[in-house]
């Protein structure tokens, strides 16, 4: 079984992200494992609204084919944080980056 490194980064806001999160912010996985953290927190709402897609593109799934880019090895997902009026929140973007096998 062949799994990949995944950079997720954070590249834009709707409002202010809750858990802290800053343009830039990256957080790199080896497969299933998070390996380096360029941010203060790992928020798990984002990671909550990422994971079903994140575990197949961490397999080698292609962006492309799960509806998240229009590469194979790079795709865009948000969190689920509506922001306001609806909370005192907003959603944060992540661009998914796969760059090598693990």
């Amino acid at each position: 079984m062949s799994l990949y490194r995944i950079v997720v980064e954070v590249i834009e806001f709707r409002g202010r992200c809750a858990a802290g999160y800053e343009h830039g912010d990256r957080i790199v996985l080896n497969g299933f494992y998070i390996v380096s953290r360029e941010s203060s927190n790992a928020c798990m709402h984002a990671f909550s609204a990422m994971m079903s897609l994140l575990s197949a593109f961490t397999h080698g799934a292609s962006a492309r084919e799960l509806g998240i880019g229009f590469s194979d090895d790079e795709g865009y997902l948000q969190c689920l944080d509506p922001g306001r009026p609806y909370t005192c929140g907003g959603t944060v973007v992540f661009r998914l980056r796969r760059v090598d096998r693990v």
